[in-house]
């Protein structure tokens, strides 16, 4: 089926244009407006919902607030996102909070303004009640992240599951001195990977040494920092689980630095599958997130907010797949050295 970028180029004009031609054909000249209209008929273009919404919005913007720029995780996203808004004669203008709250509400004036159509939100760091009062005004979703009780369109993977899947990872391969590098407990991503750590360790009936359990960032640094505070103790861990990839990376060259080998001393596994993961050395086992049908999802339900299409009561939270991606810095406990035994 023919998209609206299929007209745009055979017309050669902007998509921008082919939406004014749908939405405001005053607004163009009417030598384009011929070529455009007939490019439509000739390839049975059927514009959409979000196409027919052009009449009725002032701005053809779409705002994405983003936690951490640096964070290469939300690039693959915002490319889905993208992919999406694109199609359908959006543009994206992105939003850095910076892991700052008063920062990330600030981005809310630009719906206020009408300076854009509708948000995602990639952080749940805004607080629950402001982000339920402007969705009551505005077309907003939640992606990545969730907020407890707010009945606000949501995608992201179920993180406790995913992280108690890694946890079990590293048991079934006989480790149980296993420790765990987690996100900010002011997060509710850190609060979620830490529960499902927690779950998996109960259920097999392996015991949590509290010093194994150390609160990071997300951030290369205090992975690098708070792998070497697991190998300042006497019991080091055998395995570790980075509740993302920038940790484990930094946990990886730490334990490198003291001399060790991963995987042949230490195990070390990670979360998101973010690019670098399959060609750092070593290349790293790691949840894999669906981020680009993260950011495709958030989108699709961003334009059925704007066009003001139904949504059932009861489907507000959509869970995407994810999987274990075994590459090479974990391997079974008999085959580590003697080191710790």
């Amino acid at each position: 089926m023919a998209g609206i970028r299929d007209v745009a180029e055979q017309a050669n004009v902007s998509i921008a244009t082919v939406s004014r031609v749908l939405s405001k054909p005053e607004t163009v000249a009417e030598e384009t407006m011929k070529k455009v209209m007939k490019v439509i008929e000739l390839l049975n273009y059927q514009p959409n919902a979000a196409a027919r919404q052009l009449r009725l919005s002032e701005t053809t913007t779409i705002l994405v607030v983003v936690p951490d720029i640096t964070n290469t995780f939300f690039s693959k996203v915002l490319r889905g996102i993208e992919s999406v808004a694109i199609e359908n004669g959006y543009q994206v203008l992105l939003g850095d909070s910076a892991n700052n709250a008063e920062r990330g509400k600030g981005y809310l004036n630009i719906l206020r303004q009408k300076k854009a159509a509708g948000m995602i939100l990639l952080t749940a760091g805004i607080e629950a009640k402001i982000v339920e009062k402007i969705a009551l005004e505005y077309p907003v979703v939640l992606a990545c992240e969730y907020l407890e009780g707010v009945n606000v369109p949501t995608v992201s993977i179920d993180n406790v599951s995913s992280a108690r899947k890694a946890t079990e990872y590293l048991i079934h391969l006989g480790h149980k001195k296993i420790g765990l590098i987690s996100g900010p407990m002011n997060s509710v991503l850190g609060r979620d990977r830490l529960k499902g750590f927690y779950q998996a360790m109960a259920q097999y009936n392996v015991k949590v040494e509290p010093e194994l359990v150390q609160e990071g960032d997300f951030s290369y640094e205090t992975g690098f920092n708070m792998m070497l505070k697991l190998l300042a103790y006497s019991q080091t861990p055998t395995a570790v689980f980075a509740a993302n990839d920038e940790m484990a990376f930094g946990a990886i060259n730490a334990a490198e630095q003291k001399g060790l080998s991963v995987p042949r001393d230490i195990s070390i596994i990670g979360f998101d599958d973010i690019q670098f993961s399959a060609i750092f050395k070593p290349a790293l086992t790691t949840v894999a997130q669906p981020a680009f049908q993260i950011g495709t999802k958030a989108m699709d339900l961003l334009l059925r907010l704007m066009t003001k299409q139904r949504f059932s009561k009861t489907k507000t939270q959509y869970i995407l797949e994810n999987q274990i991606i075994t590459r090479d810095s974990c391997q079974k406990l008999s085959t580590i050295s003697k080191r710790q035994m």
